[in-house]
């Protein structure tokens, strides 16, 4: 038995939720993770999961196994780096997750280029826009949006973005314009998410908090933008998908003076043991870079 392949299917299987999640992740046949699984399991003489019908739960010694195999084979990982001079110019593959509409917009482009300059490193881009733990998930750098929670990870800011109201002159045209957020809530709005949050405002040094009428919900931000091009009512949105279509007249800016505040941009790292130059190439590379197209977002 291969006790590092071993070590690397379970750690497959838990991050998964399940045996057959686990296959997927690995692009192996299941009965083949079942088998290895199995053999791991009579080497040890201990079950390390317990099965129901719909996924797993590890076992006290499988807790314990799987902790020590993630520092195993991130110490194994570390050690193949230095052997392949990772650390002496900047070679291997980058992984990068980052939100999607904000990944495809302004990071791809910026990590395309850093490849020309990089001929060495190859690249894994992951658009998503759930939060990815990056250690379990063996992800270099994340680009995260917003204010970020207390964590073991190491953050650099690279730009700020804020929340534009705005809605399509089609819209305002049929329907009126608000002349400030309490308005808000005699007219048709798009909400994004599945529960309704009200949207914070700041009107008079006042906080005011305000929701539209619900039209139409969307669950991702392309179809939020969709919705407010299409007029179906007031939206909103992120500066970095509006400020082409607000300078263009396609959307129209309601509450300039009171829109929300400024939130950050960051490119987040984790860090453990020496940081490779690939990682420490990029983040020199898109920092700047990026901070330059967010200063471009200017929707006033």
């Amino acid at each position: 038995m291969d006790r590092l392949d071993a070590m690397r299917v379970i750690l497959a299987v838990v991050d998964a939720g399940s045996l057959s999640a686990g296959s997927r992740a690995l692009g192996s046949p299941l009965p083949s993770v079942s088998r290895k699984v199995a053999e791991l399991e009579r080497y040890l003489g201990t079950n390390l999961f317990v099965r129901t019908s719909r996924n797993i739960q590890l076992t006290d010694a499988g807790r314990d196994y799987v902790e020590a195999a993630r520092r195993i084979i991130a110490d194994l990982e570390e050690t193949e780096r230095r052997a392949s001079g990772e650390y002496q110019t900047p070679r291997g593959e980058l992984s990068i997750t980052m939100p999607i509409e904000f990944g495809v917009r302004h990071v791809i482009p910026i990590a395309l280029a850093f490849i020309e300059e990089y001929p060495e490193v190859t690249l894994k881009l992951v658009t998503s826009d759930r939060l990815v733990h990056m250690v379990d998930e063996h992800v270099d750098v994340a680009i995260r949006l917003g204010h970020l929670p207390d964590s073991a990870l190491f953050a650099v800011k690279a730009g700020e973005f804020r929340l534009i109201t705005c809605a399509s002159p089609a819209y305002l045209e049929r329907c009126g314009t608000p002349s400030g957020p309490r308005d808000l809530p005699q007219h048709d709005g798009i909400l994004f998410g599945p529960l309704p949050m009200f949207w914070g405002y700041r009107v008079e040094d006042e906080d005011v908090m305000c929701l539209p009428r619900a039209r139409v919900t969307v669950n991702s931000a392309a179809g939020n933008l969709a919705a407010a091009l299409g007029g179906v009512g007031v939206a909103r949105l992120f500066d970095y998908q509006v400020s082409e279509h607000i300078r263009s007249g396609t959307l129209v800016r309601l509450f300039p003076d009171a829109d929300g505040e400024l939130r950050p941009v960051h490119i987040v790292y984790p860090r453990q043991g020496l940081l490779p130059l690939k990682v420490r190439a990029f983040i020199d590379w898109a920092a700047p870079r990026l901070r330059v197209a967010c200063t471009g977002l200017d929707c006033a």
